[in-house]
């Protein structure tokens, strides 16, 4: 009998593994949906969909196995991560999906990281310095860009490969209109020493240093958020890791 195995799990959503399907339950039936119809849009490998009910969605299993983990090193070949950089080349080139952007503005952006920067500070989390020196950095990413069709949480653990080969992309609920280097950075967020991978295989000019801001954007924003739902920013290879690099 297969067990049932948790793969991750918050107040909003969980995603649970029995045998080769797994099971999302999500508080929001519109993520379910989002996804399902991402999923039937994108020119990428993508899981197939077994069944949806309200409130869970549950997915065949990717063949392979995923591009690495943040914090730890990656197995995956040079190759590997060039041929991710492909797909969301690919990815981006399509046609933007019906619907609105899922993401926050540039002004809510620039609101949220102004006051998660005072949190920190206030709150004793994170040393000053190392908060302002990331607020500078992150201010390149906030600027004006043209829309793509974007994953919009392109962690590392949604890409999937066999070798050489990308065989599927997962989660896709945060999908649509958004910042083409919002994906690459967040694909290679603590996995520097494969960006330029990435951005060959991706086969076109990128500002690097925007790519860097999202880092130091997207980790000064989720540190409270992920020490309340159960993880740790800390660890090793992580964002705390990831804001100290720019110092």
């Amino acid at each position: 009998m297969d067990e049932v195995k948790v793969v991750v799990a918050h107040s909003e959503r969980a995603t649970l593994r029995v045998g080769d399907v797994f099971l999302k339950v999500d508080s929001d039936q519109a993520r379910i949906e989002a996804e399902v119809a991402a999923m039937a849009l994108v020119p990428v490998p993508t899981p197939e969909v077994l069944w949806r009910k309200p409130s869970v969605l549950a997915i065949a299993a990717v063949r392979g196995t995923a591009l690495g983990r943040l914090g730890e090193p990656s197995a995956a070949s040079p190759a590997a991560w060039a041929a991710a950089g492909a797909a969301i080349r690919k990815l981006h080139d399509a046609p933007l999906p019906p619907w609105p952007s899922r993401g926050k503005s540039l002004e809510e952006l620039a609101a949220d990281l102004d006051g998660e920067c005072e949190w920190l500070v206030t709150n004793g989390v994170l040393p000053a310095d190392l908060v302002t020196r990331n607020r500078q950095v992150a201010e390149a990413a906030l600027r004006p860009w043209t829309p793509v069709f974007t994953h919009g949480d392109l962690q590392i653990t949604h890409v999937f490969v066999d070798g050489d080969e990308v065989t599927g992309i997962i989660d896709w609920s945060e999908a649509g209109p958004g910042d083409a280097l919002f994906d690459l950075a967040i694909l290679t967020l603590g996995h520097e020493e494969h960006l330029g991978d990435v951005v060959a295989g991706y086969g076109t000019d990128v500002d690097l240093d925007v790519i860097r801001a999202w880092w130091s954007l997207r980790s000064l924003l989720v540190v409270r958020w992920l020490g309340e739902h159960g993880f740790d920013p800390f660890a090793a290879g992580c964002e705390v890791d990831v804001l100290r690099s720019r110092m």
